[in-house]
């Protein structure tokens, strides 16, 4: 018989207890979430950032805020620019008809559509960062999953070894070899979450950077209708310029 088909993972997965079973499959889920967020988020990301593009070139190209109500009112916004400027532009519009007469709508126009304005850049700040809290749990506690993992198979394998009397190297290096699987598979899983939570944080501020530079903007145009400056951040986003001394 060859002494190496009695090594391996079968062989350590048959010879698994309760708990090491268990760890096993809490690791494969956390595994399955991890890409399962990445697919979603990554799929997401890709749509939005190509309906932003869409929309920025719209918004710049378009002669009045009007115009950019009425396509928005035709096309319901769907990525993070879009809605700041459809909330923006509700905002002006029921402070000029109605004024405040409620406490969340007191203050100067100004500072009604600075309160809008937050509203929805906190609102899209936490879809963005929808999932990254499970994929920064993932990544901090999937090693030491698998590492307890390992620590419980080696105790298991050295009583084993221990009852048998038997405490040859091959009798002990095959069973504790195996026990480090659990250690591969716990880095296995930790390894894409921590890479897929700190590019996501990063696309995350790039994104609300050039959403707040776009806010700015947006204030402007409804509050004096000058543009704020013409080196605005948004518009590496921008596939045509905006056009010169608008005001």
């Amino acid at each position: 018989m060859d002494p190496h088909a009695s090594v391996g993972f079968a062989h350590f997965l048959a010879q698994s207890d309760a708990v090491g079973k268990t760890l096993l499959v809490l690791l494969l889920a956390m595994s399955a979430t991890t890409w399962y967020l990445i697919i979603t988020k990554t799929w997401t990301a890709f749509l939005v950032r190509r309906r932003t593009r869409r929309f920025l070139e719209k918004f710049w190209d378009s002669p009045s805020l009007q115009s950019v109500a009425t396509h928005l009112e035709e096309h319901h916004p769907d990525e993070p620019f879009s809605h700041l400027t459809w909330h923006g532009i509700v905002a002006t519009r029921h402070q000029e008809r109605h004024g405040g007469y409620r406490l969340n709508e007191s203050g100067s126009a100004a500072e009604f559509l600075t309160r809008a304005r937050r509203r929805v850049i906190d609102e899209e700040t936490a879809r963005l960062e929808s999932g990254l809290t499970v994929l920064a749990s993932i990544g901090s506690t999937a090693p030491f999953i698998g590492l307890f993992g390992t620590v419980w198979g080696v105790y298991h394998a050295l009583v084993a070894i221990g009852l048998s009397g038997q405490g040859t190297l091959d009798k002990v290096a095959g069973p504790v070899g195996e026990a480090l699987i659990m250690t591969a598979l716990g880095l296995a899983v930790a390894i894409p979450a921590v890479l897929a939570y700190n590019f996501a944080v990063r696309r995350n501020r790039l994104v609300l950077a050039q959403l707040d530079s776009f806010a700015h903007d947006l204030f402007a145009f409804l509050t004096t209708g000058s543009h704020v400056a013409q080196t605005s951040n948004v518009s590496a986003l921008r596939a045509t310029p905006a056009p010169q001394g608008a005001g």
